[in-house]
């Protein structure tokens, strides 16, 4: 697996994690944990589940967030008669290529 590709799917992967369904699987895990090993789930345990939900609540805030700006960058850019339109679509590149991008002043090549 080439590192682009692995790259791909752990942005892929942050974006999953911020969908409301991630707090069900937290919830379903420590339903699961309660009922078939009770003895096993004490003060660590439900620490744990809790250390995940938060991360779970700042991913949600955090892509929200960014998902925000992007907009409104994007309406932006759509008013600016100089701006440039791949600019637009920047974000759907890697991490790594938008950096890349940023190092190089903003060329778009």
């Amino acid at each position: 697996m080439s590192e682009s590709t692995i790259g791909r799917h752990l942005t892929d992967l942050g974006t999953l994690t911020s969908r409301p369904w991630a707090f069900l699987i937290v919830i379903l895990y420590g339903g699961l944990w309660l009922l078939l090993w009770p003895e096993s789930l004490d003060a660590h345990g439900v620490v744990t589940l809790i250390v995940w939900a938060m991360t779970l609540f700042i991913q949600r805030a955090q892509h929200r967030d960014t998902q925000a700006l992007h907009a409104k960058l994007d309406e932006l850019l759509r008013v600016e008669d100089e701006a440039r339109n791949e600019l637009m679509r920047i974000d759907q590149e890697e991490p790594e290529r938008i950096e890349e991008h940023r190092a190089a002043g903003g060329d778009p090549g």
